[in-house]
């Protein structure tokens, strides 16, 4: 187990927890606030993820944004992407 058990994602009879996809996301060289449009696209990175996790760890998609929102120490506000999420 590795993350906490209200982020728990269940994908394919699995459990998945968000910080291992992220770990494994931290380490490709692409996954910042893109800088650039062709940078990296959703099939590079899930082609990353799935090189080095289970399938079932493979996000369905992802969202790329400008800018990821912090607070005043720096901590990502998953909140906030949530609420993102839910206006999408």
């Amino acid at each position: 187990m590795s993350g906490r058990d209200d982020e728990m994602i269940i994908s394919g009879g699995e459990n998945v927890f968000p910080q291992e996809v992220e770990d494994c996301l931290a380490r490709h060289e692409a996954f910042v606030v893109l800088t650039s449009a062709d940078a990296a696209d959703e099939s590079e990175l899930k082609d990353h993820v799935q090189s080095s996790l289970a399938r079932y760890n493979v996000p369905r998609e992802f969202v790329f944004l400008d800018k990821l929102p912090h607070n005043v120490t720096g901590k990502i506000l998953k909140r906030e992407l949530l609420d993102h999420e839910a206006a999408r």
